[in-house]
């Protein structure tokens, strides 16, 4: 039996395939950095090794699957490939492994990765399905029907996928240190949906997926009623949000979700077009919405002593807007206070006043310095450009995290890509010492 050695596992995509092999009762071994990674924890879970990176992890026999953020230079590809063993890209790898199901890829700006929660946990009230998730998650089911994966578009790594079905949730102007601009995204986007072989699922609300182009049906969701699948009467409550469906200007169903923001229902919306297209009864579709808890630091919810935490991945000013949203709509009645860290110099750059713009909703702004990127150079941008562009923002540092305190039992939104939870943490430390309720 062949072992998989994976050069970078902790990564989120390289995490979870890892686990999808593990799970198909495969072996499976990986080597990354030895700073904690919150993705590590479902693979010490399964037994899964991991040693520190070594090109003596490399022995004959086995098959290396390389994270892509891992050049060819990296010691362990450089030892396979001198010994003969093969090496095959995180993505690649993914593409052929897929073809054995009806693959299902959710794409988009933003949303991925919880759509694709979503999608996997209904549909495996249905079928068995596995499912790669972009937080570090993945089941693997050697008799699968169904495989639900995340596939991302930074670097145009999506195009080594051709899925049977893909929901694209949006495009925006992302990964500037890759993309030139939005034209760039835009062109990304029209050949991974050239390369859908049964239908592509698409947010119509969104003006560039109006444009988009495939070979296969396109089904466009939203709230418009031009959309065939259409959100219509909504009521959002704190507990979530109940909206009727029209299926081409019929009435379909009434669905509730227990999340929070428009965004939510945008997420089902997709996953329910996508159902409805396979032929899923609505009811199990809903009775499976209903009991979805969500993905990992996605609007993540810890409430201790009337006091709110959430932990949360939002790094662009979309979804800042839409991370607000929802914390508006489940705490009404509290001041919604955001830690923001933002995620690379060249998004930041790129997107400076539209992080301000969106950031201005918050009833209090404490923004943490830049969290950069091993592949970019960090140049002279500093926090500072963010926060004079934010009206009365402050600076916050790791080890003066009390100044949050003053805000009593608002909700502490603390978001990013970097290493954010590491504020959060600190906050919980001071709460807790401190026994301010």
């Amino acid at each position: 039996m062949t072992l998989y050695h994976f050069t970078g596992i902790k990564g989120s995509g390289m995490s979870s395939l890892a686990q999808i092999l593990h799970d198909s009762n495969h072996r499976v071994q990986g080597s990354d950095v030895g700073k904690h990674f919150f993705t590590e924890e479902r693979l010490r879970e399964r037994g899964i090794t991991i040693y520190p990176f070594s090109a003596e992890n490399i022995q004959e026999g086995m098959t290396v699957i390389a994270g892509n953020a891992f050049p060819d230079d990296h010691p362990e590809i450089v030892r396979a490939r001198e010994i003969g063993v093969e090496v095959i890209r995180y993505h690649q790898f993914l593409g052929s492994y897929m073809e054995k199901f009806i693959s299902i890829g959710v794409t988009g700006s933003h949303g991925k990765t919880s759509t694709t929660g979503l999608l996997s946990h209904v549909i495996a009230g249905y079928a068995p399905t596995s499912y790669l998730i972009g937080d570090g998650t993945g089941r693997g089911i050697e008799e699968g029907q169904y495989f639900a994966f995340e596939a991302c578009e930074y670097k145009r790594h999506f195009l080594a996928y051709a899925p049977d079905y893909a929901i694209m949730t949006n495009i925006d102007f992302d990964h500037p240190d890759y993309f030139k601009d939005l034209d760039d995204v835009l062109d990304a986007f029209g050949e991974m949906a050239l390369r859908v072989k049964k239908g592509l699922i698409a947010c119509g609300d969104d003006p560039h997926l109006q444009e988009i182009q495939a070979n296969v049906p396109v089904v466009y969701y939203g709230f418009e009623e031009s959309n065939d699948f259409a959100a219509k009467n909504i009521v959002r409550e704190s507990t979530g949000s109940t909206f009727d469906v029209f299926v081409r200007n019929e009435f379909y169903y009434t669905f509730t979700i227990p999340q929070t923001g428009d965004h939510a229902i945008l997420n089902a919306l997709g996953v329910i077009a996508l159902c409805h297209y396979e032929g899923i009864p609505a009811a199990l579709v809903q009775e499976r919405l209903s009991t979805f808890t969500g993905v990992k630091r996605r609007f993540s919810i810890v409430e201790n002593n009337g006091y709110i935490l959430i932990d949360d991945y939002a790094h662009h000013p979309t979804e800042i807007h839409a991370t607000l949203q929802s914390a508006k709509q489940r705490f009404p009645d509290k001041d919604i206070v955001a830690v923001f860290q933002p995620h690379t110099f060249t998004r930041t750059a790129a997107l400076l006043d539209e992080f301000a713009e969106s950031l201005s909703g918050a009833d209090a702004v404490y923004l943490c310095d830049i969290f950069g990127s091993a592949r970019e150079k960090a140049g002279s941008l500093t926090i500072e450009e963010l926060i004079k562009r934010v009206p009365n923002a402050k600076h916050l540092l790791e080890d003066e995290i009390e100044q949050l305190a003053v805000h009593g039992d608002a909700v502490y939104l603390f978001m990013g890509a970097g290493d954010i939870q590491k504020y959060l943490n600190a906050f919980m430390q001071y709460k807790k010492a401190n026994e301010i309720a």
